[in-house]
């Protein structure tokens, strides 16, 4: 009998503690997050771009992804082809219309475990003001504390592909290419207490 109540006990913490497990919030890294869209310019080359962190956070359960999301803002005013005239350009109005709409944005609907470390993250991707759906195939490198802050940090890679002329971002389509190649790696970690948020 005794043994069966330490049975039934073991099982009642063991239900507590599982329980009580809830996804982490991690703030994403500005200094450590690259989002990079690439294009084909007449066939010639395939320039880079990298959009700059506004701010991001991830929300991750490794037991059940489908509690996982994904959150970030990424204004225009830090976009980077290490080219100020192209810089330029693609923020006028036959592009982003950075004035008009100074930031992209990235809001999950749905993740999902697609074996090993790899997850479909599917969310509103929204650009010059129209919204689309957009799914990243997302690969989790590593998970665990940090050697150098000792903060509990994730870093991921995803990468998409998408058409910006779905965007209302069509400018001479198709000797630019209309698809384009989404590549993005960063790490993100639990605030520490206290930290400015």
């Amino acid at each position: 009998m005794r043994a069966f109540r330490y049975l039934v006990l073991a099982g009642l913490i063991g239900a507590a503690v599982t329980a009580q497990a809830a996804p982490v919030t991690y703030k994403i890294d500005p200094g450590h997050t690259n989002v990079l869209f690439s294009w084909n310019h007449f066939g010639f080359s395939n320039p880079t771009a990298n959009l700059g962190l506004g701010e991001g956070t991830i929300v991750f359960d490794d037991k059940d992804p489908a509690k996982s999301s994904v959150e970030v803002t990424l204004p225009l005013a830090d976009l980077d082809t290490h080219v100020p005239a192209l810089d330029e350009h693609l923020k006028k109005p036959d592009f982003f219309d950075a004035d008009k709409y100074p930031a992209i944005t990235f809001k999950s609907t749905n993740v999902q475990a697609a074996g090993g470390n790899k997850f479909k993250v599917t969310g509103n991707l929204t650009v010059h003001g129209v919204t689309k759906p957009v799914v990243l195939d997302a690969t989790l490198n590593k998970s665990g504390e940090h050697p150098m802050t000792k903060a509990q940090t994730v870093g991921f890679d995803a990468t998409a592909t998408l058409k910006r002329s779905d965007f209302g971002v069509g400018a001479y389509v198709p000797n630019v290419s209309d698809e384009i190649q989404i590549r993005i790696t960063t790490e993100a970690s639990v605030p520490k207490a206290g930290a400015a948020k």
